[in-house]
């Protein structure tokens, strides 16, 4: 599989899907820690791919939704943004609003 189908697969596959170095209990850097740490708050199950796991996911991230860095954090197959706007999010209670209208969209297709 091309690995940008599967990157779309993957975006499509849960309501939120956090695409970041390392794991939610292991995070490999600070933001992806950050991003982990803001999303679990919620409350609200989330996804995430180890980017180290898959170098051509990693390399080919970015082009996918034209984002640069890394950790990224989809909702229903679309780019949110990356840890920056996640904590941003988080601050107004956006975060958990647009996170339970994501997995609400997701449960009814």
């Amino acid at each position: 599989m091309d690995v940008l189908a599967r990157i779309k697969q993957q975006v499509d596959s849960a309501p939120i899907v956090l695409y970041m170095k390392g794991t939610p209990q292991f995070p490999q850097c600070g933001f992806s820690s950050t991003a982990a740490q803001t999303l679990s708050a919620t409350g609200i199950e989330f996804a995430y791919v180890n980017i180290f796991e898959d170098q051509e996911v990693m390399q080919n991230l970015p082009a996918f939704a034209d984002w640069p860095t890394f950790p990224q954090v989809y909702m229903n197959g679309e780019l949110v943004g990356g840890g920056d706007i996640i904590v941003e999010m988080a601050e107004t209670s956006a975060l958990k609003d647009a996170m339970t209208t994501a997995t609400k969209k997701f449960n009814n297709k």
